[in-house]
């Protein structure tokens, strides 16, 4: 994914687009390139506070912002990392600050760990990706913080980021079919991949699992390795009452604010970040859990546009979400949401989407089915393998659904604009399939993630 507005000319951004053209794009999974890097760096992930490890297919980033608001409402000073970006590169990488909020790593100081990583591998083939995860233990070597949270890239067992021997604690997200070509068409395929973050005798968090199947895998995994753990539903729950968040585990209930992040699906994921917290081995209070609940943020999911250049676009009063879930399961979350939106305020909806040719187009839109007016399908700018917009329209049609290609999403919402009734509610527009579409937006709307 390359960068978009401002952050294109930074040191950094510069530093990528040569290792982009040295070396190959995607992904190779496997440990053994990152091992010797890292060994010729010296083995920084060595040297690490403790680590929150989170994989799965759906809800890794929700539930990393969570552990993240959890705790740097107890006072810690949090490391987090995160792929892919939205807009900018740096967005990987958030450094904690202590007694604060942690903030995006600064440019000179990126670049400078990237010249660092690229010397020691001294041209040896690797991808980006895992030069950009030796980064990441660079990075959080060499600043102090009381934590780490790391999301895994990929799978899980051959993933960049699964050299962390001693984490504190393992969590693995909702699994379903995505990365089938990587990491196998069955969903116990994948849960397998998945697992294989979790390491022996330590602990692990399972959160809500939709499969039978994905969920037999793994608590079969936690068996033989040992792993202390905790399943959502089991061990932990969380569920709506009241507008309260009621969660509860071994520990006790706690009755919270809902979350911030829209959507039931975040109860789910607030539970596990709250259950992973406490397995990593800090103390949680219930005033850190109600803070966290307020405050948590997660650019790019479900996330409401409320200023920038493309609200003008858009009928007046139009409610415009976007939001980058890209497979059957998070088409299936994602559209629940919206059910949810309409039940409350009852408004047209119309789905904007652009999506890469790795996906399931027809998994993803049979989730909205008597939910949209229309779709408009847009091209998407940040990536080489998008889906062409007239392809993506007839698979749309393929789901169900009334489908037209526009060249862009400004023309999406200028179409839109022009084809709601004046006497009906303003509309409610969705912007998603894709985070690459999520990120042009988010650029082209002038308002990155901080």
């Amino acid at each position: 994914m390359t960068d978009r507005g401002q952050i294109a000319v930074s040191e950094a951004a510069q530093e990528i687009e040569k290792l982009l053209g040295l070396h190959p794009k995607g992904y190779d999974l496997s440990l053994d390139r990152i091992k010797l890097l890292l060994e010729a760096l010296g083995n920084p992930e060595r040297d690490l506070p403790p680590v929150i490890h989170i994989a799965g297919t759906n809800g890794k980033g929700s539930t990393s912002a969570f552990c993240r608001a959890l705790l740097e409402a107890g006072g810690y000073s949090v490391h987090v990392h995160t792929s892919p970006h939205l807009v900018n590169w740096h967005e990987r990488y958030r450094l904690g600050v202590a007694g604060g909020r942690g903030k995006l790593v600064d440019d000179a100081v990126f670049a400078e760990a990237l010249r660092r990583v690229a010397k020691a591998n001294d041209g040896k083939k690797i991808t980006v990706f895992e030069i950009l995860t030796a980064v990441t233990f660079i990075l959080f070597s060499e600043h102090p913080a009381d934590a780490v949270i790391i999301e895994v890239g990929l799978g899980g067992r051959f993933d960049a980021t699964n050299v962390i021997e001693d984490p504190a604690a393992s969590v693995i997200m909702p699994i379903s079919l995505d990365h089938q070509p990587y990491l196998g068409d069955r969903v116990e395929l994948i849960a397998a991949e998945k697992a294989g973050i979790m390491k022996r005798g330590h602990s692990v968090v399972i959160g809500h699992q939709e499969y039978d199947a994905a969920l037999d895998v793994l608590m079969s995994t936690a068996e033989r390795l040992n792993c202390p753990s905790a399943v959502f539903g089991q061990d932990f729950m969380a569920h709506e009452e009241y507008g309260r968040l009621i969660y509860q585990d071994e520990f006790g209930l706690a009755d919270l604010p809902l979350p911030r992040l829209p959507g039931r699906h975040q109860y789910a994921n607030a539970a596990a970040a709250i259950r992973a917290v406490k397995a990593a081995g800090f103390t949680v209070t219930e005033l850190m859990m109600e803070k966290a609940m307020e405050t948590v943020e997660w650019p790019g999911r479900l996330q409401k546009l409320t200023k920038g250049r493309l609200l003008s676009h858009a009928p007046a009063k139009s409610e415009i979400w976007v939001d980058g879930g890209h497979n059957p399961g998070a088409g299936e979350v994602i559209a629940e949401a919206m059910a949810n939106f309409e039940e409350r305020q009852p408004r047209p909806l119309f789905l904007i989407s652009g999506m890469i040719n790795t996906k399931d187009p027809v998994g993803y839109f049979k989730a909205f089915a008597g939910l949209v007016e229309k779709v408009y399908s847009v091209p998407i700018h940040g990536s080489e393998a998008a889906i062409d917009p007239v392809i993506l329209a007839n698979t749309a049609y393929d789901a169900g659904l009334v489908a037209e290609p526009m060249s862009s999403v400004t023309e999406a919402l200028d179409a839109i604009a022009a084809a709601v009734d004046p006497a009906a509610p303003p509309p409610r527009i969705l912007i998603g399939g894709s985070l690459y579409l999520v990120g042009d937006v988010l650029a082209e709307n002038g308002t990155p993630p901080k």
